[in-house]
């Protein structure tokens, strides 16, 4: 199978406007021409509202279904949410694929969360561990609302032969990021931060937790890469991780944006607040030999690109 896969179908790309489906369907375009993109906008589609689903699949005649709309955010929002972000998950995966089923799609590819793994998975994380235990506490809501997409995928492909897949990406960064400091994860957080204390001529800036944890992170073209290669080449209900195999600490990792952002003052560290799973890292070689994927894209590399569309969009973001 090839990008021949795409041919005269219509793909329905939940969360399609936001930060990784802005890319993916970038990457889409240009790999698949002839095909016919549709994204349900939550202002005309509410994917927790079984009626709103049925109507898009009905106004769309979607073939394939790549489902990437969540709600997230990183720890804080996640302490903050937890009731919201495990039904609104779990809700939307259920029901949009319980339709797909019953409009014969073809295909419908879910993304999983690393948050779905145990907190103290053995490094690095093999798919095999997903249910060996429960997920770190401040983000368990979400990541066993995803989980359980799984379970409903593997449930699927038994009674009703229905083609589903599931990819779990790492930690995502890049351009279009979220850069809200009350819902952004710890990279555009800190690029934030740095940028405007140096503007400010602030001498510090505060870091949440200890800086001891590590986490692994996926560059969002590479993940963009990676989902539409598993979602033409996969035809099995299994987990795949999607990760670039590195990992580092927060502690180096700030220091690193501070460095490549001309932060030069102080890094404080509020250690009231949660530090969240104690470390992060992926096996990747299943998705290497499923469907040939690995992430390409160097970590400076990726920053250096995500703190320049920082800098040149910054008016552009909405609080």
């Amino acid at each position: 199978m090839s990008k021949d896969f795409w041919d005269g179908r219509t793909v329905m790309v939940t969360g399609g406007a936001g930060f990784l489906g802005s890319h993916l369907i970038e990457k889409l375009k240009e790999r698949a021409p002839n095909a016919e993109i549709f994204v349900p906008r939550s202002s005309e589609y509410d994917l927790c509202e079984e009626a709103d689903i049925r109507r898009a699949f009905t106004d769309s005649g979607a073939d394939v279904v790549i489902h990437l709309a969540a709600t997230v955010g990183g720890i804080g929002a996640n302490r903050d949410n937890p009731g919201r972000y495990f039904y609104d998950n779990a809700i939307m995966g259920i029901e949009l694929m319980e339709m797909a089923r019953q409009f014969d799609v073809d295909k419908f590819t879910i993304l999983g969360t690393i948050c779905s793994y145990p907190k103290h998975t053995p490094v690095p994380f093999e798919e095999e561990n997903l249910f060996d235990g429960y997920p770190e506490e401040t983000n368990a809501p979400y990541g066993i609302a995803k989980k359980a997409l799984l379970t409903q995928s593997k449930a699927y492909r038994k009674q009703y032969d229905f083609n589903s897949v599931y990819l779990m990406p790492v930690n995502l960064y890049g351009p279009r990021d979220d850069f809200n400091l009350e819902t952004s994860h710890v990279i555009p957080a800190i690029i934030r931060k740095c940028v405007e204390a140096r503007e400010n001529n602030e001498d510090s800036i505060t870091a949440w937790g200890t800086g001891e944890p590590t986490r692994e992170f996926l560059y969002v073209k590479d993940a963009a890469e990676g989902i539409i290669r598993g979602t033409e080449e996969l035809d099995e209900s299994t987990p795949i991780n999607l990760g670039s195999g590195m990992e580092i600490s927060i502690k180096e990792l700030i220091n690193l944006i501070a460095d490549l952002t001309n932060f030069e003052g102080e890094i404080s560290w509020d250690t009231s607040k949660p530090d969240g799973q104690p470390r992060r890292r992926l096996d990747t070689s299943r998705a290497k030999e499923k469907f040939d994927w690995e992430a390409s894209t160097e970590f400076k590399e990726g920053l250096r690109e995500t703190i320049e569309w920082y800098e040149n969009h910054r008016d552009e973001i909405v609080e």
